[in-house]
């Protein structure tokens, strides 16, 4: 792949990145509180997309499949990336990518995560790893906008799964994640992340268990990012702007 490839990703990155730090300092924060998270679906094997992302300084990519997780995470397998699941898991899926992912944004039911604790637990077993061994990092997805095509809890059913998934030991549950409704104009996409905001201060005031962080919110995308800064997102998953 050519410099003029590089460089353009490049700026791509770099513009984004100031998009961030505008949209951030409305809420009063930085764009280092915000975590990019280049989202790597569109890139196939050796194109040079991955190479000039994290040439660009993206170490944080996310993948929608665990199938193309797991064969991008063995390729390059020498780049300094931390993987990210972003797309929806089976429980079939899980052996694949248990130790090849930073962050599975997508914990959409308490069985999944009573599976994700299983699988955990046995591959500690059998290769002896010590009890305190770091846990699988996750997001709860939640299921904000409505929309029957998507997964996830709704806001309802939240308390009583944070108190199912806090006896869980081989988990921690570092946030929330969410996407806009696919119909909402801006002032519903912005009601509906400061509704997952809003969660989210509420369930900190009145306590989690000791497993539950909710240091994340998981929030917008190439066409929301900006308002789910402006309503506190921490993380944004990016793609289709950075391919321009």
């Amino acid at each position: 792949m050519d410099k003029t490839f590089f460089d353009r990703i490049a700026a791509n990155v770099r513009e984004t990145r100031d998009r961030i730090d505008i949209a951030a300092r409305k809420s009063g924060r930085s764009g280092s509180d915000v975590t990019l998270v280049a989202v790597s679906k569109y890139a196939a094997i050796g194109d040079g997309m991955i190479e000039a992302l994290v040439a660009a300084g993206c170490v944080d990519l996310g993948e929608a499949r665990p199938q193309s997780l797991q064969e991008k995470s063995e390729f390059y397998s020498s780049y300094p990336i931390r993987w990210h699941l972003i797309g929806s898991l089976q429980r079939n899926k899980i052996r694949k990518i248990l130790s090849l992912t930073t962050l599975i944004h997508s914990l959409d039911s308490v069985r999944l995560a009573e599976a994700i604790n299983r699988i955990a637990q046995e591959k500690h077993d059998a290769e002896d790893i010590p009890k305190n061994a770091e846990p699988i990092h996750c997001l709860l997805e939640v299921a904000i906008s409505g929309d029957a095509e998507k997964h996830g809890f709704a806001t309802q059913e939240i308390s009583e799964a944070l108190e199912q998934l806090g006896k869980l030991k081989n988990i921690v549950v570092d946030g929330f994640m969410c996407m806009s409704g696919l119909e909402s104009d801006e002032h519903e996409t912005r009601r509906e992340f400061a509704a997952v905001r809003q969660l989210t201060e509420s369930l900190r005031q009145h306590g989690t268990p000791p497993n539950v962080k909710l240091d994340i919110l998981s929030m917008g995308m190439s066409g929301d990012f900006e308002i789910a800064i402006e309503e506190g997102a921490t993380l944004v998953r990016i793609g289709s702007r950075l391919y321009q």
